[in-house]
């Protein structure tokens, strides 16, 4: 690990055991970085229920339900957006086989992906990394909560 003199101060790093029981720090982290950045409570549920979408399928899927592995996260917050990066080291995914099960198809389960796509503003699947996986989520403030010229 490198040293730096200097840190920047809109974001925050975690190193979370895949452990559902963990989310709830993410989402502590994530409430409190953002609020810090003024974001309203409507936008911070749907970037809180995305994120946490997220890392609970890299536990059920790219970690097959192991407890015990590492899953990174990074949440840098700016005025206009937040950033959310989630890294494993577990299954590769092919985004292309990704697909949301039907919304008409009622049962529990399978709609994750596609409650992620509708609650961001991009997602991205960073293929880059020799093992496991790299995900960042962005979603921009909405235009209607920005201050009128």
């Amino acid at each position: 690990m490198t040293r730096s003199d200097h840190i920047d101060p809109n974001s925050v790093e975690l190193l979370i055991p895949s452990d559902p029981r963990f989310l709830a720090v993410v989402r502590a982290v994530l409430r409190e970085t953002a609020e810090m950045q003024g974001w309203d409570a409507r936008e911070l549920r749907a970037v809180t229920l995305a994120v946490d979408e997220a890392c609970s399928n890299i536990i059920r899927h790219s970690y097959k339900g192991r407890a015990d592995m590492p899953i990174w996260v990074k949440i840098r917050t700016l005025q206009g957006e937040i950033r959310v990066e989630l890294r494993d080291l577990g299954e590769k995914i092919d985004p292309a086989k990704l697909r949301p099960r039907d919304l008409d198809d009622v049962r529990p389960g399978g709609l994750g992906i596609h409650l992620i796509r509708s609650l961001m503003d991009e997602v991205t699947y960073d293929l880059s990394e020799p093992e496991g996986n790299r995900l960042i989520l962005v979603r921009k403030k909405s235009r209607q909560h920005e201050p009128e010229d």
